[in-house]
């Protein structure tokens, strides 16, 4: 074993540190050793190249992009549905780990009684207010961002019904209190669950470290979901979910995928089976189906009212 220490870069908040010691904790069990290195937020890098022309995307993984391009880390861990869809010039998807649960949950006060009524609930994501608005119309939809922990505080001090979460950061950092549902009816965001680690594609020695922490179902799968946002999006942010699950018994992939007006209004929608032989193009034909059958339209009008 060379004796390289493996830097992890992370950003200081609570799910972030989490992801990044599950990392460094498989890294050790195969015998590397790692240090883990919290990088603070972008405000305090003043770029004096355009490493980016990913607009707002990128907004949570910039920072350690540019810590990993200046050598202060080697390898970024990140919630992989945050991640954009184009990685910079020099940076690589290296592992991709074993998903945890896909769901969207409601997490409420106690009483659900406003489902059957008015209500309001929160979220700071496109995707969820356009599939609420989607099933229930009359609701309202008021704005939540934050990380995890300051979401649940501000729904705490706050008079809404309830607010959506991805179930897995909430398990993984012992949140998800008793108050819940799970939306099954919601489609997640494409690669929700999932944890990517990203390195420097020059870098073998810790390349080679991180591909015995990938898993191949995990990494098809959201690999699928990835390539239908990224043809249906073209790099502006839109309400679209996307799920592709393995059935091994069949040796299948199942896909379902999703693009709805920002109200909610109009949804179209695909499901496909296909045999995992076909998963290399699944999501890009899913997607231009969508385009064909009115995605086209329907993504020019997002992009005006994003534009306001």
């Amino acid at each position: 074993m060379v004796n390289k220490t493996i830097r992890i870069g992370t950003r200081d908040s609570e799910l972030a540190l989490w992801q990044a010691h599950t990392v460094q904790k498989q890294l050790n069990d195969l015998g590397y050793k790692t240090e883990i290195i919290a990088v603070k937020s972008q405000g305090d890098i003043i770029l004096d190249k355009p490493l980016y022309e990913l607009g707002i995307t990128g907004i949570f993984t910039k920072t350690l992009d540019i810590a990993m391009i200046n050598g202060q880390v080697d390898i970024a861990v990140h919630s992989m549905k945050d991640v954009p869809t184009a990685l910079p010039i020099g940076i690589v998807q290296a592992a991709v780990l074993k998903r945890a649960n896909v769901l969207d949950i409601l997490v409420h006060k106690g009483n659900l009684d406003f489902l059957e009524n008015e209500g309001t609930i929160a979220t700071g994501s496109l995707r969820r207010q356009a599939q609420w608005w989607n099933k229930y119309p009359k609701h309202t939809v008021v704005d939540l961002r934050g990380n995890v922990n300051t979401r649940m505080q501000k729904l705490n001090d706050n008079d809404w019904n309830g607010a959506v979460f991805a179930a897995a950061g909430l398990e993984r950092i012992n949140l998800k209190p008793e108050s819940f549902i799970d939306l099954d009816w919601m489609i997640p965001a494409p690669a929700q669950g999932a944890m990517v680690v990203v390195a420097m594609a020059n870098d073998n020695f810790t390349i080679d470290a991180l591909s015995q922490l990938n898993h191949i179902e995990t990494e098809i799968c959201t690999y699928i979901e990835r390539q239908f946002l990224k043809t249906l999006e073209g790099g502006c942010t839109a309400p679209i979910g996307a799920l592709a699950k393995y059935d091994e018994p069949n040796d299948t992939i199942e896909f379902e995928g999703v693009l709805l007006s920002i109200d909610g209004k109009q949804k179209l929608e695909i499901s496909k089976k296909v045999d995992i032989s076909e998963w290399k193009k699944l999501g890009f034909s899913c997607a231009k189906e969508i385009l064909e059958n009115g995605g086209n339209e329907l993504m020019i009008e997002i992009k005006k009212q994003l534009k306001k």
